[in-house]
């Protein structure tokens, strides 16, 4: 008896392209050599990105400064749009802005993208994003992986991660030691809602009230899709340069958790920061999100942002120095509220008042 032929069981089969994937490589590379630093050694393509580290010779106690992000349920928007190239932004922005808290340098970054399907254009979409936020960030882009994930993830499904690492001066570095009674805390605007608390969004927004992602909605001035998938706002190099400029205590980005609960993560024991709600309006995305969901305003402040993205807290007479270096930058930023001796009854931080 003849045996019938039967086909052997393949990678591609199975869902895996790697011809895809490697044409994904091909076409991602000149955004990556947007973002190389002179102490980035070899190119895209290796098992590790190399980086000079006696690039750090000239400090004196060097302290390295490393975190990792996501952007959560915001790539789903960015999926359902079929836009790829903003969400890199919102990457970059939450690992360096973690990274700068401390008064580090960004130095360099690697990403993760998990994909249902590699489509090239897509993935290299998704890897410019990154590269353009390396560039905003001052940090290089030396590695990532792509990884492709067929019966686990849908065809146009993706998520994205990366992890980065700084540099600071150990007696340059910032935090809780450094902060007075009678310091200032100056607050930086945020872009909209940044990169946090978009499964409540998305629940109220979308499957709640059912609005569309391209139906326009007049007190936003522009699409509800274009608005949610507004870039985070980069600040690395703004909180750098204020340093150069101010004498700065401390930074705190604010992500999820909100406002109090970021600012508390910086605040010392013994002292309390007090932000007035008074001291500004935070955008319509906001509001849009409470009203719509009927949100009390203690969730929507444990949620989002609410319109603030860093905090640094300054003495006070750093303070008009301080705000003209940020203006001067074209940042927005305001004095917020101040620091004072912890009470029996407060705690780390709080917001006090009403919205302007």
């Amino acid at each position: 008896m003849s045996e019938s032929p039967v086909s052997g069981a393949s990678y591609a089969a199975a869902g895996v392209d790697i011809e895809a994937g490697d044409r994904a490589v091909e076409l991602m590379k000149e955004w990556v050599k947007k973002t190389q630093r002179p102490e980035v050694l070899g190119g895209l393509g290796g098992f590790a990105g190399l980086f000079d580290a006696s690039a750090l010779r000239n400090y004196e106690r060097p302290l390295l400064a490393s975190a990792t992000d996501g952007v959560g349920t915001k790539v789903d928007i960015a999926r359902q749009l079929g836009v790829y190239d903003t969400i890199g932004h919102d990457l970059v922005a939450m690992v360096m802005d973690d990274i700068v808290v401390c008064g580090a340098e960004p130095l360099f970054m690697t990403d993760y993208i998990c994909v249902g399907k590699v489509h090239p254009e897509r993935v290299a979409a998704i890897v410019k994003g990154i590269a353009e936020g390396c560039v905003l960030a001052g940090c290089a882009l030396v590695g990532g992986e792509t990884a492709e994930h067929p019966g686990l993830l849908g065809a146009d499904d993706f998520d994205v991660a990366g992890a980065g690492t700084g540099v600071v001066e150990a007696d340059r570095l910032l935090g809780a030691d450094r902060i007075r009674t009678g310091d200032a805390v100056i607050a930086m605007a945020s872009s909209g809602l940044h990169s946090n608390g978009y499964s409540l969004v998305r629940h109220v927004l979308l499957n709640q009230a059912g609005l569309a992602l391209d139906a326009r909605i007049e007190e936003l001035g522009r699409t509800l899709g274009e608005e949610l998938l507004e870039p985070t706002k980069i600040y690395s190099l703004d909180c750098l340069a204020l340093m150069r400029t101010a004498e700065v205590h401390a930074f705190s980005h604010i992500t999820g958790g909100g406002l109090a609960a970021n600012l508390a993560r910086v605040i010392p024991d013994h002292l309390h920061a007090t932000v007035d709600r008074a001291t500004w309006t935070p955008g319509p995305i906001f509001d849009l999100v409470g009203r719509t969901g009927s949100v009390e305003r203690l969730e929507l402040e444990k949620t989002l942002n609410m319109g603030v993205g860093m905090i640094a807290i300054v003495p006070q007479e750093s303070v008009d120095v301080a705000l003209t270096a940020l203006a001067d930058r074209g940042v927005e930023a305001w004095v917020a509220g101040e620091i004072t001796e912890r009470g029996e009854h407060t705690t780390g931080a709080e917001l006090v008042g009403d919205y302007a």
